[in-house]
């Protein structure tokens, strides 16, 4: 399954970042364990890159496993390296190009307009509505009037209620950090974390 297609028949996207790599290692297994099948590790944890490496060896090479807020091209190199096959950025710049230049599937940070022409010329994957909370639901559904085919997945601020609203109106998916992933990914409860992924999954499911 490619990942646009992937995005679509998951709805979610799990964001770790954590500042107890071993922590966040334990959380990416553990929202694998239940079913999650896009989880974005975002490079702005601790040694977020060991984790995508530790990940990777632990869910074989099929699993959609991405590197976050990659900023630079080093970025982009650096994660591909440690077995990233995603790349999410929270903006346009070289991080997006070179990851767009190497093949590698990406959500590209857009906010306004603009962005949102540059980023699908560059021929992105689907476009990362960040950070969603600035306009909500009702932004999304103004913005996607003249990009009605795009593929819009919100990011920040998304809770269990918010994923629905931003699915109803029309995002293909929502990106989640800490709604969903709490503390676990910081050494916090992962029974905790196993509830809310049943949450997210039942606001997520069509």
């Amino acid at each position: 399954m490619d990942f646009s297609t992937a995005l679509r028949a998951e709805r979610l996207v799990a964001i770790v970042r954590g500042e107890d790599p071993e922590a966040a290692f334990r959380t990416v297994m553990t929202l694998a364990e239940e079913g999650i099948q896009l989880v974005e590790v975002s490079l702005s944890g601790r040694d977020a890159l060991a984790v995508i490496r530790r990940a990777r060896a632990g869910l074989g090479d099929a699993a959609w496993l991405g590197a976050g807020t990659v900023l630079s091209a080093a970025d982009a190199q650096r994660a591909a390296e440690a077995g990233a096959n995603l790349v999410v950025t929270p903006g346009l710049g070289a991080g997006l190009e070179e990851s767009v230049r190497q093949g590698l599937p990406t959500l590209a940070g857009v906010l306004t307009p603009s962005e949102v022409i540059a980023a699908d010329a560059l021929g992105v994957s689907a476009l990362k509505l960040f950070p969603a909370s600035v306009g909500g639901p009702e932004y999304l559904r103004a913005l996607r009037a003249p990009f009605p085919e795009l593929a819009f997945v919100p990011v920040g601020g998304v809770d269990a209620a918010a994923a629905s609203q931003y699915l109803a109106a029309g995002a293909v998916a929502v990106g989640v950090g800490s709604p969903l992933i709490g503390d676990a990914a910081d050494g916090g409860d992962l029974s905790a974390l196993r509830r809310r992924v049943a949450e997210f999954k039942a606001a997520c499911a069509w």
